[in-house]
């Protein structure tokens, strides 16, 4: 099988995402029962964290392990990257050591340049601008809960960062709507959207966003690399919690994501994301069931046992 990466949703077509999907609740099935599969013996993964991790490391570690491989860890500054060492150069060593490599990083020009080296399949742990791993761990996630989520509506409130760009992505390609709903100067970048991207509506004011959402999702305010721009996003984002009377304002089955860590009090209250419509920790395990059956499907292709 020809080299694929996964740098961002749109890397597959809906039909892959089927199959990833597919697989993924199979082999969560045999996760949850306590029975082996090794489709993956001997495969090696490489990690490599240009951004500190708790959630993307665990996943990616144990989730290899599960399927009988291995994996190596690898931070940026305990290595020659630390020290000036070209990416292109890291992705050719690095390609020739191992079958599978996930990136941590921040530009995702970065990881663009080292997949365009790299002879096996690279995975985006997160960019700046992309989080394809975890939204597919969402569409996933509310699957498992509601369904189909084709012609349904999700709740995005909160930053335009790496998750909302990644939400866009999936709304075109799973064929449901996203209401966005940002803060004054944090708006959507328009060169990171597809030109033909019509599943999206812009509410000013979150609780409009939130009116008859399946799904009402949000994120910290600020991301990793954002870390001085906190006041000012503090006071920027008053309003935008996630609180009970915006989710009273959602559909009544509503769910709640969150895809952590969380500051409660700030995006989002303890009485919304620790009460009965929150998701959040099935949401966080499959980031592992996901990501098992993505990485089976790049290095396996479409298997069907």
């Amino acid at each position: 099988m020809a080299i694929k990466h996964f740098l961002q949703l749109s890397d597959f077509t809906l039909d892959e995402f089927e199959h990833v999907i597919t697989r993924a609740h199979f082999i969560k099935r045999k996760f949850k029962n306590y029975e082996t599969y090794h489709p993956l013996l001997d495969r090696t993964l490489v990690m490599v964290f240009e951004k500190s991790s708790t959630r993307t490391r665990l996943s990616f570690e144990a989730g290899i392990q599960q399927l009988g491989g291995n994996a190596i860890y690898i931070n940026t500054m305990d290595s020659q990257l630390g020290r000036g060492e070209p990416v292109e150069d890291a992705a050719q060593v690095m390609s020739r050591m191992s079958d599978i490599i996930m990136v941590r990083t921040f530009g995702h020009d970065i990881i663009e340049r080292f997949a365009a080296n790299s002879r096996v399949p690279v995975i985006n742990g997160l960019t700046n601008e992309h989080h394809p791993c975890q939204v597919l761990a969402d569409v996933f996630t509310f699957i498992e809960h509601r369904g189909p989520i084709k012609g349904k509506t999700v709740a995005w409130v909160g930053d335009a960062n790496n998750m909302l760009y990644s939400w866009l992505q999936a709304a075109q390609i799973f064929g449901f709507h996203l209401n966005v709903s940002t803060p004054k100067g944090y708006d959507i970048d328009s060169m990171l959207v597809a030109p033909d991207n019509t599943h999206y509506t812009k509410f000013d004011q979150p609780a409009d966003a939130c009116v008859g959402a399946h799904l009402v999702t949000t994120d910290v305010w600020t991301s990793m690399g954002f870390e001085a721009e906190n006041a000012e996003r503090m006071k920027a984002f008053d309003g935008w919690c996630i609180d009970a009377d915006k989710m009273a304002k959602a559909a009544p089955d509503a769910v709640f994501m969150h895809c952590l860590p969380a500051h409660r009090g700030e995006e989002v209250t303890s009485e919304v994301i620790d009460g009965p419509q929150s998701v959040v920790w099935d949401e966080a395990e499959n980031r592992l069931h996901v990501q098992k059956a993505l990485m089976e499907y790049l290095l396996l292709g479409k298997v069907s046992n």
